[in-house]
């Protein structure tokens, strides 16, 4: 299978926000008070302007089967930045967009200046929360910032 990582375009957002719904439905994660039923994943490109943020999405001959990027949510501590909407196709997993667009994502947060990435998950996205670990998170005991997705349950951090 062939795809380009690139930033994110408007003309993403819909598609994008397709795709993230579809893995909380395949996993039965939880739909409410998470990205599920966050308005704002409609509308990923829009959130990023004017801010110091950025996105990428996983484009395969127009369809997008993948994306994450990094984020300043409000209430963060200084120097941190939260990986937000890190999501995959099925047909792309295991071979190795995921890696490369999740490494792509921690290294632009570094260039941007953050000094610490955060994410919240659930424990339905436990493959996701082992490659976490694998790459440099570890678990913090409480939420950081305001997402507003009070559903999640996983909180984790790395340093850049």
């Amino acid at each position: 299978m062939s795809a380009i990582i690139r930033p994110i375009n408007q003309d993403d957002q819909q598609k994008l926000a397709v795709l993230i719904r579809s893995v909380f439905e395949e996993y039965g994660a939880p739909l409410r008070n998470t990205v599920y039923d966050d308005q704002r994943t409609w509308h990923v490109y829009d959130s990023l302007q004017n801010v110091n943020a950025q996105y990428w999405v996983i484009d395969s001959d127009n369809e997008i089967v993948g994306g994450c990027g990094f984020y300043p949510t409000e209430g963060l501590p200084d120097g941190y930045a939260e990986l937000i909407k890190f999501y995959l196709s099925p047909k792309f997993r295991g071979l190795g967009f995921g890696g490369k667009i999740f490494q792509l994502v921690i290294e632009q947060a570094r260039k941007a200046g953050y000094q610490k990435l955060y994410i919240e998950s659930f424990p339905e996205f436990s493959s996701a929360v082992s490659m976490y670990l694998r790459h440099g998170f570890y678990h913090i005991p409480a939420r950081l910032g305001n997402s507003s997705h009070t559903a999640t349950s996983i909180f984790m951090v790395r340093e850049l």
